[in-house]
């Protein structure tokens, strides 16, 4: 009796893990789009300190530009254009977040060298890039992480949303244009 209730509990195991793994991953085919709650995480950024989305909600917009790689020609490109714009996101009452893959190590030292003033956050298995749907992007054989930026309103939902993978530079400039709008 006793490896009866054991096998039929793995199996409902085995089944739980299966449905939660199979809904994940219909959610994360969906993107994000305006008017959608944007999920609350938490990730550890360039000096192992942790970045909490909830502590910004009520406060200030989140811009939140996901990138694929430190130190890659348009993912520089990118970020110093937010860089370039910084003032203007403080002025708009939004504060800037790089996030990828990399590790914190390799976030310091990009931050360093590009002389970034935003944090960037160290998501090393992919989950918040997951949880906002954004789509990997294949050349050939090889595939790397989306690149697409999204606000968050002071109310935590998605206000606007951006995607364009070979011209990183034009994510910041077209959340300056959409922000100047409102």
């Amino acid at each position: 009796m006793k490896i009866k209730v054991n096998s039929a509990l793995a199996s409902m195991a085995i089944i739980l893990c299966t449905f939660t793994f199979s809904a994940s991953s219909v959610l994360a085919q969906e993107t994000l789009k305006q008017g959608d709650k944007a999920p609350n995480f938490r990730l550890k950024d360039q000096d192992g300190k942790d970045f909490r989305l909830a502590d910004y909600l009520g406060k200030q917009k989140v811009v939140i530009f996901f990138y694929p790689k430190d130190e890659s020609p348009v993912c520089t490109k990118e970020a110093c254009a937010f860089r370039d714009a910084y003032a203007k996101y403080k002025d708009a009452n939004a504060v800037v977040i790089g996030i990828n893959s990399g590790t914190v190590e390799s976030h310091k030292a990009f931050q360093t060298k590009e002389h970034l003033p935003f944090q960037l956050l160290s998501d090393t298995d992919n989950k918040v890039l997951s949880m906002f749907g954004v789509k990997e992007q294949a050349f050939g054989e090889v595939r790397v992480s989306g690149r697409e930026t999204f606000v968050v309103g002071e109310d935590g939902k998605i206000v606007y949303s951006f995607r364009e993978f070979m011209k990183g530079e034009d994510h910041s400039a077209q959340v300056l244009s959409h922000l100047k709008s409102k």
